[in-house]
């Protein structure tokens, strides 16, 4: 199971926010690709990067620090937030970004999610972002009647690489992933699963895995990185120990 390092950037900043909210954030660095750097140097194999101002804006506005950061680590970095375009994705395949993702795209306009697995194989992944089962959009700020296994259903066999899943409601608030639920949608999907929200300690790792034979392959972390709680390394090296085959792959 791969452990994935966040980094969230907000007006060019390093942030960590609460349960998605962009009123509630901390900034741990002002510069992102440090923090980065300094997850790649931990033995980080991927970085996931979140335009958080995009999201909202519903187009990439941190264009600059991510460049800078793209260039400045030695690992593969997957960026999401306000990519609503296929130029867009293509803007950061050139720009070197190994994996896009989409998330509130997929809901009302599926088929860029089609077009850029075609363009770009096994470099998409689905961003499914829930609360109480429902997804929500718009850098959160919006939730839909459509349930988060239906909406994976939908791109069952097109060609996406993984999908992050994240729980909203336990999204920054280090109180321990859900896991019933993290196993439930894993079960409803073939497309390799990567969880995200809640993870506080080494112990949070170590139940992900508990659930890895249903298709979970990666789990992201950050607060609990920036406030300590968590040693990446370590994490790293606790995720590795506990692989086990399975049909599903993040790589």
């Amino acid at each position: 199971m791969m452990v994935i390092p966040a980094v969230d950037i907000k007006g060019g900043k390093c942030v960590r926010l609460l349960q998605g909210d962009m009123n509630a954030e901390t900034v741990f660095s002002d510069d992102p690709g440090a923090m980065a750097l300094r997850w790649a140097e931990a033995g980080a194999e991927l970085i996931h990067v979140v335009d958080l101002d995009g999201a909202i804006e519903k187009s990439p506005r941190n264009l600059k620090a991510i460049s800078a950061l793209v260039h400045r680590v030695g690992v593969p970095v997957q960026v999401g937030g306000g990519i609503r375009e296929i130029d867009t994705v293509r803007m950061y395949a050139d720009l070197g970004v190994s994996r896009i993702v989409i998330g509130s795209a997929a809901v009302n306009h599926p088929d860029l999610v089609t077009a850029a697995c075609r363009e770009f194989p096994g470099r998409i992944v689905l961003g499914i972002d829930a609360r109480d089962g429902r997804v929500a959009t718009e850098g959160w700020t919006s939730t839909t009647d459509i349930a988060a296994t239906d909406l994976a259903a939908r791109f069952e066999g097109c060609g996406v690489a993984a999908i992050n899943f994240t729980d909203i409601h336990r999204d920054g608030m280090r109180t321990g992933p859900n896991i019933p639920a993290i196993e439930a949608f894993a079960r409803a999907t073939t497309i390799p699963v990567v969880a995200s929200g809640g993870v506080s300690t080494i112990n949070d790792i170590q139940a992900l895995l508990g659930i890895q034979e249903f298709g979970v392959t990666g789990v992201i972390t950050g607060r609990a990185l920036y406030d300590g709680t968590l040693d990446l390394a370590e994490a790293i090296t606790v995720a590795s120990a506990g692989y086990s085959t399975s049909q599903k792959s993040v790589g």
